[in-house]
């Protein structure tokens, strides 16, 4: 998609880092919260030693920071994880192909796990100029991820693709 603000290109670490729908979901997971390793585990489904090795190489990436750690239960050290809102900051283009992947395979674990009853979906085919379109939509996409942290509004995940009609 066509970028209305410019972004600098992903580095290689940081392109591997964001071909994973585990990781893609592991960073929107811990948007507004940090989540703890044990946590962003049981919220996947997944073993806290696979979720370990996805936390540690998006630290390393730039895409988690560790926030201090606070006691857990029977007084066991926890490390919670916050997202640093750097996939935003991204221009993947040289990468389209395998983070495009990794977010739809994202966008479907997240459906999947919600149900389509909580879904609202769309589908539309218009004549418009592509990259106009693209443009418009990243801007409408730029000027919400810039809006702050509001506790008391939800949060929505929005997966947007535009391809051709034909």
């Amino acid at each position: 998609m066509a970028l209305s603000r410019k972004r600098r290109p992903a580095t290689s670490e940081e392109a591997a880092a964001l071909s994973s729908d585990l990781r893609l979901r592991m960073i929107r997971m811990t948007f507004d919260r940090p989540l703890t390793n044990k946590e962003l585990a049981q919220r996947l489904g997944k073993d806290p030693a696979t979720t370990l090795h996805h936390v540690r190489k998006l630290v390393a990436a730039g895409f988690l920071e560790a926030m201090p750690a606070r006691a857990g239960n029977r007084g066991a050290k926890e490390i919670p994880y916050r997202s640093t809102g750097l996939s935003w900051q991204l221009d993947n283009s040289e990468n389209a192909v395998a983070v495009g992947e990794a977010m739809l395979h994202a966008f479907l674990g997240e459906v999947a796990d919600i149900g389509l009853r909580d879904v609202d979906q769309s589908r539309l085919v218009v004549t418009v100029d592509p990259e106009e379109l693209k443009q418009r939509l990243a801007s409408l996409m730029d000027e919400l991820a810039a809006q702050p942290v509001k506790p008391d509004v939800p949060r929505v995940a929005i997966y947007l693709a535009v391809y051709p009609g034909d």
